[in-house]
């Protein structure tokens, strides 16, 4: 894989990589920036929760689960000192749909975690990963919580 960022001004870039796709990159205004487009830092959490999404989404529709609405947030701590690294990050699954099955949402969350997600294995040995879900019910345009967990994967160990 091969992608660049092409300088604009002060500390607007754009980004590019082999998909063709480009995306805005900028600073803070506090370190001279034009609050113009993505942190770095942003784009390698998105680029964390999107990966685990696309599998674990791609799981479940195999196993013929109803999804209605998705989606993955990811939180992250940073160091207060630079480089500012993440030392620790929260991704929560929130899956909406019909009659979800709790079983088939934690074993695709596993099988992300413990083996398809590339960014959750480059991560997993450098800070610790909390995962949780919610399922929602769905039913007559009404949202219930149906449960929520938390999956730790055996290999999230720093």
């Amino acid at each position: 894989m091969d992608a660049k960022v092409t300088w604009k001004q002060r500390l607007s870039f754009s980004g590019t990589a082999d998909s063709g796709f480009s995306v805005p990159l900028g600073g803070e205004k506090s370190v001279g920036g034009d609050e113009d487009g993505f942190r770095p830092m942003e784009l390698i959490a998105t680029g964390l929760a999107g990966c685990t999404a696309m599998d674990v989404i791609s799981i479940l529709q195999k196993k013929r689960q109803q999804i209605t609405a998705f989606e993955v947030k990811v939180h992250t701590e940073r160091a207060s000192e630079h480089p500012k690294v993440f030392t620790s990050a929260v991704i929560e699954y929130i899956i909406t749909g019909i009659s979800v099955d709790e079983a088939a949402v934690r074993r695709a969350i596993e099988l992300s975690a413990e083996r398809y997600c590339p960014a959750q294995a480059m991560f997993r040995g450098v800070f610790p990963m909390e995962l949780r879900y919610s399922i929602y019910e769905e039913q007559n345009g009404a949202l219930t919580l149906k449960v929520s967990g938390e999956y730790t994967p055996a290999s999230a160990q720093v």
